[in-house]
């Protein structure tokens, strides 16, 4: 299956105030709009996405690889139409269509409305049930009470088999609230996923600090860290805290661990906080021979210090020998310990360099890593 996001922006938004429409407002450091691309951008399922713009708004978006945009109709439904049109020889199986406003978007929600799809649905779309008690009234006082039993408030991403929703637009006739409207009008099914309540859809001016705090919230952080040692004399090597027997040893200013140095370095450049250099100077005798759970374990005290916890640790190891895998669950062990994570959200794995560069010659031994840092 190829999966297809169309996110539709081509609305004005006056009722959220702003010299601007809301999406193309500034929201955490980004445009509410960016946001929201950059959430789908994020799942590996969705290959293409498609913006729908204004027409006044078609320079605010860049194309770019899996990014394009298209003008929009005078209405929602009219705009959708155009973004499926877009996708319409493009071999687009199934196609998620979303409100640019709805920026807080989390990938788990996208996944269980492919996971319905993915199970045969036609027609999914999230959805949270109404639990509050419904007024009528007007304007000024309560005229009329209303049954919640059976009602919905209706969320997007709302996911179809391309060809069906294709088809269900091509024969609606004028505006519908949503895709699921038009769907229904065509008689389709629409499952119903659950919904997130942190989905929610900037209307108005107080909306904005809303979905800053879920954003926060949503501030996940990815570092990445390399490191190498070479070879001297020695009788073993320690890699990821574990002394393993060898012929030669690692040469360094500390103990020349150069899994658990990599690490180190990916939580520091997740944090934007520089390598183990700047917390530890070589120069500083004091650090001298140090055993490099230190530097770990500081990674991991800052990240805390700073509003986040690890999510999972990776690390691979670059180097002919020795050989790494009978070692690999005393390293996940020793790391484990280190860092307070379960075993399963740390992976130490080993590569060769096909007998190619410093690490093929023997020379030395590399280690690249990355680590997840999620919100406390």
């Amino acid at each position: 299956m190829t999966t297809a996001s169309i996110i539709v922006a081509a609305g004005r938004g006056t009722r959220a105030g702003g010299d601007l429409p809301k999406q193309w407002q500034a929201l955490g450091g980004a445009r509410v709009i960016d946001w929201t691309i950059a959430a789908f951008a994020a799942v590996p399922e969705v290959a293409q996405t498609v913006v729908v713009l204004h027409p006044d708004d078609m320079d605010r978006i860049a194309p770019r690889e899996g990014l394009t945009t298209v003008e929009g109709g005078a209405s929602r439904s009219e705009s959708v139409r155009n973004g499926l049109e877009s996708l319409a020889e493009s071999g687009v199986t199934r196609v998620l269509i979303h409100d640019a406003a709805r920026c807080c978007i989390r990938p788990a929600l996208i996944a269980r409305v492919l996971d319905t799809l993915a199970e045969g649905a036609l027609a999914a779309a999230p959805a949270l049930a109404v639990f509050d008690a419904l007024w009528q009234g007007d304007g000024k006082t309560v005229t009329g009470t209303q049954d919640r039993t059976g009602l919905y408030r209706a969320q997007t991403p709302q996911g179809f088999d391309f060809d069906t929703i294709l088809a269900a637009h091509r024969a609606h006739d004028g505006e519908a609230a949503d895709d699921v409207e038009v769907a229904r009008m065509a008689g389709i099914d629409v499952q119903i996923v659950e919904g997130d309540e942190s989905n929610l859809k900037i209307t108005t001016p107080g909306d904005f600090a809303r979905a800053e705090r879920i954003l926060r919230d949503m501030d996940i952080r990815i570092g990445t860290g390399f490191d190498v040692h070479r070879f001297g004399e020695g009788d073993h090597v320690v890699l990821c805290g574990v002394a393993v027997p060898h012929t030669r040893g690692l040469q360094g200013h500390s103990d020349a661990d150069v899994g658990m140095h990599a690490l180190t370095d990916a939580i520091y450049g997740a944090l934007a906080e520089g390598d183990i250099g700047r917390h530890f100077p070589p120069t500083d005798p004091q650090w001298k021979g140090a055993e490099s759970h230190i530097f770990l374990r500081h990674a991991v005290t800052l990240a805390g210090e700073k509003g986040y916890k690890i999510n999972n640790l990776d690390v691979t190891l670059v180097c002919e020998r020795p050989k790494i895998t009978p070692h690999a669950p005393a390293m996940q062990a020793a790391l484990a310990d280190i860092t307070g994570l379960a075993t399963d959200r740390i992976s130490v794995k080993a590569t060769t360099s096909e007998r190619l560069g410093f690490t093929g010659r023997e020379e030395g031994i590399a280690a690249q890593a990355a680590v997840t840092l999620v919100p406390k």
